[in-house]
């Protein structure tokens, strides 16, 4: 049965972007205001001269700043993650995850980005001091690097530390060859169709096609599965492969470390001025708060030319969905239930869209697919 946006859902969700936009943004004061106060207060040139005082190696100064660093950070920020990530979804009834499920998550996912970031920031740091003039650059290929390393590896070695994926079952054998056959229109190989157990943690749905090469494959929520219709996960599905046939993946990693490198030499700029006023090399610890503000402030102002052109990128994939699949009804009524389901504001505000929005707003897609049935009355 076809779905439409549900006025009750929609007021709810316009509440629920509200509430999260400013915890967003009370996330983002919270991180300036921290890296400002290690630099004014002196604490990052006092935590710096008792590193060097306790060791003289380099690699094992970084990894004790970074842990304390991101420790107090983590500290501090805890009851707003706690409040963001736990409580408002719950109370807007989104979450079905149990607090121990919460504290298993945040603990792995603290293992994985501690050992990635301080792995991230030793290769910055030892750039910094072998090639201060050049650091930047090479620092930009090392993210290159990992950014393809992680797409390839995330299907098989990340993602299953917080899901678990099995491959579909008879109940849904249809459908799996129906999304395979989807696959090779698209001349996209694929290693085959797996469900997750999206329902620990959320009602909201979602699929992806995830990897490279020989990882990749099609995921889907078992919330996507047990709600939506086979023809508006085929849609969905379609979606997902026009990011493939348009190169999307390829394009994103290089315009991604485009706007890295472009920041990074910003923060190589900033970092040199930086370290003058403060009397010490840009490769002292010192001015590990400033290469902070720097990229993030990069990444503020370069966030509405990201986003937008995400949406493009978008449009043109829900484009591909309707011409390879040639059922804009179902489509449409994906796209409401993934607003009604999600709890997701369909019509955001124009200057929401243009700043934060990845994706074009949702009541646009159904929109787009409506007027493509208009246009093909033979479908």
């Amino acid at each position: 049965m076809s779905e439409a946006l549900n006025p009750q859902k929609q007021e709810q969700a316009r509440r629920y972007a509200r509430l999260q936009r400013r915890l967003m943004f009370l996330d983002l004061g919270l991180g300036a205001i921290y890296l400002l106060a290690w630099l004014l207060s002196g604490a990052s040139l006092a935590l710096s001269h008792s590193l060097q005082r306790l060791t003289a190696n380099a690699w094992l100064q970084v990894a004790l700043y970074g842990i304390i660093f991101g420790g107090v950070y983590l500290l501090i920020n805890l009851p707003l993650s706690y409040y963001s990530e736990f409580i408002l979804p719950h109370r807007f009834d989104q979450s079905n995850q149990t607090l121990g499920g919460w504290v298993s998550d945040q603990l792995k996912g603290l293992a994985l980005s501690g050992v990635l970031g301080l792995l991230m920031l030793e290769l910055i740091y030892l750039v910094l001091r072998i090639a201060p003039a050049t650091w930047w650059l090479w620092a930009g290929i090392i993210l290159l690097f990992f950014t393809v390393l992680l797409a390839n590896l995330a299907p098989v070695l990340i993602m299953p530390l917080f899901n678990k994926f099995i491959p579909l079952g008879e109940e849904h054998a249809e459908l799996a060859d129906r999304l395979m056959r989807l696959a090779e229109l698209a001349h996209t190989r694929v290693s085959g169709v797996y469900k997750f157990d999206l329902s620990r943690r959320t009602r909201a749905a979602n699929a992806a096609l995830t990897g490279l090469g020989s990882t990749r494959r099609i995921v889907l929520g078992d919330t996507l599965l047990n709600e939506f219709t086979p023809d508006e996960i085929e849609t969905v599905l379609a979606h997902e492969l026009g990011h493939h046939v348009h190169g999307d993946i390829a394009w994103g990693i290089v315009i991604g470390s485009l706007v890295n490198l472009v920041g990074l030499y910003l923060a190589s700029l900033g970092l040199a001025w930086g370290a003058a006023r403060l009397g010490t090399l840009p490769s002292d610890l010192t001015a590990m708060p400033l290469l902070g503000l720097v990229l993030g402030g990069f990444g503020l102002v370069t966030l509405p030319l990201q986003s937008g052109y995400s949406r493009w990128r978008e449009r043109l994939a829900d484009q591909y969905a309707l011409e390879s699949t040639h059922k804009p009804a179902a489509l449409a009524s994906a796209m409401a239930r993934l607003a009604n389901q999600n709890l997701a504001d369909a019509d955001p505000e124009p200057w929401v869209e243009f700043l934060l929005y990845s994706h074009p707003a949702l009541s646009k897609r159904i929109a787009m697919a409506e007027h493509y049935a208009l246009n093909h009355p033979q479908i």
